[in-house]
């Protein structure tokens, strides 16, 4: 995957000086490990909190979710400066690292729909950024099966239980971290280095 053709899809979202001074983005796929993992070490990105979206707060626990029963996904809530980094740029390491948007209720060893590929939006602005990008991806065929990101607006994000946050910094020799997340750190180093934050 080349990172120029995403490029093409960040569209005019670039970093500007008279944004906010904080926004947040609600994103999931797969395991929050290691999405957490990459967004840690992204430039402008001030905290990731791994937690529960798309369900209601009585399931919001780790064993519930774990049974495909209630409508939440893994996601991580990042909350980032949008002077020294985009939505739209957010979205473009989400697609090209983070995870495999083509694939449906999976992402690598883990099966279900808590580990479905999902944005869930806060507000009209950025369900347009989204739907705009994903639409410029499926156009330059990036991908060569169609894209199975779900986009919904966000109700509540559920943070999740401690023991899950900073999960792969604390548990870096864990055979999954190591196996399956510490790559995609390196693949967004290696695609994304003018983002990329070292630890």
């Amino acid at each position: 995957m080349k990172a120029s053709l995403f490029a093409l899809a960040v569209l005019a979202a670039a970093p500007g000086s008279a944004a906010p001074r904080t926004e947040t983005a609600v994103l999931a796929g797969g395991c929050f490990w290691g999405m957490e993992s990459v967004f840690e070490h992204v430039k402008g990105v001030k905290d990731v909190v791994s937690g529960y979206a798309g369900g209601g707060a009585k399931d919001a626990n780790y064993d519930a979710v774990s049974s495909e029963s209630t409508g939440h996904a893994e996601a991580v809530r990042i909350t980032y400066d949008p002077a020294q980094i985009s939505y739209a740029q957010l979205l473009q390491i989400y697609f090209t690292v983070a995870h495999d948007p083509t694939q449906v209720n999976r992402q690598g060893p883990d099966t279900g729909s808590q580990y479905r590929s999902a944005i869930f939006v806060g507000g009209e602005a950025q369900r347009r950024v989204v739907d705009a990008y994903i639409a410029q991806l499926e156009k330059a065929k990036v991908f060569p099966r169609r894209i199975a990101t779900e986009v919904v607006g966000l109700d509540v994000f559920y943070p999740a239980e401690a023991y899950h946050q900073n999960y792969a910094a604390t548990h870096p020799s864990n055979a999954y971290i190591v196996i399956n997340d510490a790559p995609k750190v390196t693949h967004l180093r290696e695609m994304f280095p003018g983002l990329y934050r070292a630890p």
